[in-house]
């Protein structure tokens, strides 16, 4: 064997847990990112306005960080697969509801409770996704697993649009569900165990002392309001602002999820770079798609090759993130993820939220401005954040005795 060969054979592999991974964030992603792009016919159906209708993406939003926040402790405790396997049975349910509600006040409390399931299920996620990287592919495995934003964009979202044009929208709730149920067949063997102690599991507001965490969270928070205000609104705008149909936000979703999903290939290289020097400089390249999105607007072929760039752009700077916070402390790896989960879906909340009334008055353009600004923020706290050694065992990505769960 060659020398060249033997390093091929001693390098390790993807492990299969990553793409079962894969498929729970595709599942999470094709619920909190369909609404936007089918929000106009749920509008209609209700007899509402899209930015009411919107109100729904924002209890999921709070649901999520309530839930990431308080509770997501018990993955440390009970162990990430079988906190896993709970939270995405209770997440079907919910959507099953939200396709069944009679009423809007029913669809917003029904993704409350999609929102309460999937803060549970994100951060458990990400720790399976940390303990099964083998060393030196910890930016390949979790790009495997942060491919499924990208499955619930082209296969999810970008079909959302076609269905509910087609079909309605509540079919789009029907068929998420019952593709929820193969993602939960892949996770029967997962397994991550959790404290033996029996101590009360420890809340992620306690990871807020670990070192450095601070500056990275507002980054996120930064980070996530300027995708889900602008993105929650660009397929009213291209329905209402541009006058094209409901299934041409399916089209831009596809489109950016191409572009996430593009980004995978060049994990390995930033395995190679250094996620803690590369981080700003990935936000900071999210501004400027904004900033091109500001004059892309009013032009839709335009606008979808902004949006391209935009899932690239997106997915870079995600997985750097996801894998500095993984590296803080490993020990609280469950905690820290929670957090990250709980800031995420607040800037939903705030994003939704905020951006609406800016959106009534002064138009999309003016979203993706405040966008800009908001990455600035994003790439000045990742700018002064400490740096930590992402490597292997040094940052305890290593893969760790796995134990059954009993489940």
């Amino acid at each position: 064997m060659t020398n060249r060969n033997q390093i091929a054979s001693d390098t390790p592999g993807i492990p299969a847990a990553a793409y079962a991974l894969c498929l729970c964030i595709g599942l999470v992603g094709a619920n909190s990112l369909a609404l936007g792009p089918i929000a106009p016919r749920v509008a209609e159906s209700f007899a509402s306005s899209v930015p009411t209708v919107m109100t729904a993406s924002a209890a999921f939003g709070i649901g999520t960080a309530a839930s990431a926040l308080l509770l997501a402790g018990l993955i440390d405790r009970f162990g990430a697969g079988r906190v896993l396997r709970y939270a995405l049975l209770a997440f079907l349910g919910a959507l099953a509801a939200s396709g069944a509600a009679p009423v809007l006040p029913a669809f917003v409390g029904a993704q409350l409770l999609a929102g309460l399931a999937a803060g549970l299920a994100l951060p458990a996620i990400y720790t399976l996704a940390a303990l099964a990287a083998p060393p030196g592919r910890e930016s390949d495995t979790l790009g495997i697993v942060l491919f499924g934003w990208t499955l619930s964009m082209v296969a999810g979202v970008s079909l959302s649009a076609v269905i509910a044009d087609v079909m309605g929208w509540r079919m789009v709730y029907a068929v998420v569900v019952v593709a929820g149920l193969a993602a939960m067949a892949g996770t029967t063997k997962l397994t991550a165990g959790g404290s033996s102690t029996g101590r009360a599991a420890p809340s992620p507001l306690s990871a807020l002392r670990v070192p450095g965490i601070a500056p990275l969270l507002l980054a996120c928070a930064a980070f996530m309001a300027s995708f889900y205000g602008v993105y929650g609104y660009v397929g009213d705008h291209l329905h209402r602002g541009l006058g094209l149909p409901v299934s041409a936000g399916g089209l831009l979703a596809l489109c950016y999820g191409l572009g996430f999903g593009a980004t995978t290939f060049l994990d390995r290289w930033i395995d190679r770079l250094g996620p803690a020097r590369l981080l700003p400089l990935f936000f900071a390249l999210v501004g400027c798609v904004y900033l091109a999105m500001t004059v892309a607007s009013a032009s839709y072929p335009a606008l979808l090759a902004v949006v391209f760039c935009w899932g690239m752009a997106n997915h870079a700077a995600l997985n750097v993130l996801i894998l500095r916070l993984a590296a803080l402390d490993p020990g609280r790896r469950g905690a820290i993820m929670g957090l990250n989960s709980g800031v995420t879906y607040l800037a939903l909340f705030v994003g939704t939220m905020g951006f609406g009334p800016l959106y009534a008055k002064a138009g999309f353009s003016a979203l993706a401005g405040l966008a800009v600004a908001l990455m600035l923020v994003a790439a000045l706290a990742a700018a002064l954040a400490p740096r930590a050694v992402i490597s292997g065992q040094a940052a305890g990505l290593s893969p760790e005795p796995r134990t059954d769960e009993g489940s």
